[in-house]
């Protein structure tokens, strides 16, 4: 039902753009053609509001579900929390390892909890340091070297080891909000409509979100798109990527699929690996994690490149119309207008906002400005569901920043679309992986 009304909102929606905008496509038939008067329009409003658009009906139609935090029931004791284990990649993170492994000794969750630092073969001090931190912090901890490189490889070693029946990656610059992990085993742990989930992503956002204007900007993406996209994902029971960065996962629905791919998104291929055979993927927004994000552009627009890498490698070896839930294959097929997106930003949007401005407003004109007002109502929702239902809630208050807003608003999305089309062309290339 819900996927019904958000879908028949949204078809009613670009329908109305399609039909509003009757005017600008006349004044582009006239200046550029016919074709081009459907092609503009298509990429900078009919797709986006087509994708956009289900996102924030389903969000509007959808009230979140949460859950008592009481023991979950399953192979273990009852009225006792399961075991898990916590899995930290890393390679040379001498100057994060210890701050993680602190974070971790401070949570509340009631079960017991057993730190696994995958060493990827550092060089630095990181084994060192993890260990004096782990013997200080009196964790139940262990370190497994691995000395090929690739975090899949990593991450393979570590599982092997394991003995709890539920596992959580965190990367070893993620800092876990002390009731996160409680939050999460319970996402994990439920069965909605009687059916399994067998991996649920956290939420993240950003350590230092005012150290420089690229991070001011990327705390809006956390909070506002990335969150965003997630919550929608899950209300359709399939959250497309359970991020390394932090998410919980059944040791044996791991195992059964073979753990971590040899991929450069190898959280992505995983999650969509687990979709197909495993069971549902779902999300826990008040499960927060603090990730430490690019504070220099050149590292944000390659991390964003391999993200795109890693999504069009999730469509190849695990294409949609192969997930075996109807609803999965609707989500997940949304992944391929993305591309498109991201061309209608750079190839028209960008070019029309300078012509614009040389007084040339042709494919971005006055008209334009009307989506400015929609643009803040939305982020506006997302923001008060948010400081609501996730920040009221563990008792934090992030700082206001506008400045990072407006850059997040007027240059953000061309920056990182800009990105993704470099990773796209990298992907089909067959360009070198590079996961740093």
């Amino acid at each position: 039902m819900r996927f019904a009304v958000a879908s028949a909102l949204t078809l009613a929606w670009v329908g109305f753009s399609i039909w509003v905008s009757d005017p600008w496509r006349d004044e582009l038939g006239d200046a550029i053609g016919p074709v081009m008067a459907w092609v503009i329009p298509t990429f900078l409003a009919y797709i986006p509001g087509l994708v956009i658009g289900f996102m924030i009906f389903t969000l509007l139609i959808t009230r979140y579900q949460k859950l008592p935090l009481e023991p979950p029931m399953g192979g273990w004791p009852e009225r006792e929390w399961p075991s898990v284990s916590i899995l930290v990649a890393a390679w040379n993170e001498s100057e994060t390892i210890v701050r993680t492994l602190e974070r971790i000794a401070e949570l509340s969750y009631p079960g017991r909890v057993e730190v696994v630092v995958a060493d990827n073969n550092s060089t630095d001090d990181t084994a060192r340091l993890a260990d004096a931190a782990g013997a200080r912090l009196r964790l139940d901890y262990r370190r497994v070297f691995e000395v090929n490189q690739g975090k899949h490889h990593a991450l393979n070693a570590a599982l092997v080891t394991v003995t709890t029946p539920l596992v959580i990656t965190v990367d070893a610059d993620t800092h876990l909000q002390p009731q996160s992990v409680t939050r999460l085993v319970v996402r994990l742990t439920n069965e909605p409509q009687g059916q399994h989930v067998c991996a649920c992503a956290a939420a993240l956002v950003a350590e230092n979100p005012l150290a420089t204007f690229v991070t001011r900007m990327q705390q809006w993406d956390y909070r506002l798109g990335i969150n965003g996209v997630k919550r929608m994902q899950a209300a359709y029971n399939t959250a497309l990527v359970a991020q390394g960065a932090f998410s919980g996962y059944w040791t044996g629905d791991l195992r059964a699929v073979g753990g971590w791919p040899d991929a450069i998104g190898e959280d992505i291929v995983l999650t969509w690996t687990m979709l197909g055979s495993r069971g549902l993927v779902q999300y826990e927004p008040v499960a927060l994690g603090f990730t430490v994000v690019p504070d220099e552009l050149g590292r944000l627009l390659s991390q964003r490149s391999r993200w795109a890498r890693g999504m069009l490698e999730g469509l190849r070896t695990h294409p949609p119309p192969r997930q075996p839930r109807f609803l999965a294959k609707l989500v997940a097929g949304i992944d391929y207008l993305v591309p498109l997106l991201d061309i209608g930003v750079v190839f028209f949007w960008l070019p029309g906002v300078i012509l614009f401005l040389f007084g040339y407003p042709l494919i971005f004109g006055w008209w334009s400005m009307l989506l400015l007002p929609i643009s803040l109502a939305v982020f506006g929702f997302m923001q008060r569901w948010q400081a609501r239902h996730v920040f009221r809630t563990l008792g934090i208050r992030p700082q206001s920043d506008k400045r990072g807003f407006i850059g997040y608003l007027l240059a953000y999305q061309v920056l990182t679309s800009a990105a993704a089309l470099r990773g796209y062309g990298q992907y089909i290339a067959g360009s070198s992986r590079r996961w740093t």
